[in-house]
């Protein structure tokens, strides 16, 4: 069973910047897609950023296209999502999931280990 920790979550003032951290310990996340998917109250979860388990091909959907950035650093077991200009509508928990020899897709029920969450606030 893959365990997954996500770290460096916040608050920060709007246009400020965050990196989360996606980390397990026991298994070689290189064999891993990772996506990162948030969940604001009140709303439905959505995914906002992916990469895939061989090429490191990455996905973002619209509302977060060239403001995050996904990366992974396998020699780590880690994978970050860097979040910069940040909004107040990118309130919300994060999670990261990963999916084995994944392509980085979007759709949710493809992966199957999520992490616990960690809890982003963009206010003044």
């Amino acid at each position: 069973q893959l365990q997954l920790v996500e770290s460096g979550g916040g608050l920060v003032q709007p246009g400020g910047s965050l990196r989360l951290s996606c980390k397990t310990s026991q298994y070689t996340l290189e064999y891993y897609a990772i996506g990162w998917f948030r969940q604001a109250p009140g709303k439905k979860r959505e995914g906002v950023s992916f990469i895939s388990s061989l090429d490191e091909s990455t996905n973002y959907a619209d509302s977060v296209k060239g403001r995050f950035t996904v990366s992974r650093d396998n020699a780590k077991n880690t994978a970050y999502l860097q979040m910069n200009n940040l909004k107040p509508e990118d309130t919300a928990i994060y999670y990261c999931a990963a999916d084995l020899w994944g392509t980085g897709t979007s759709v949710e029920s493809e992966y199957d280990y999520w992490g616990q969450g960690t809890q982003v606030t963009v206010s003044s």
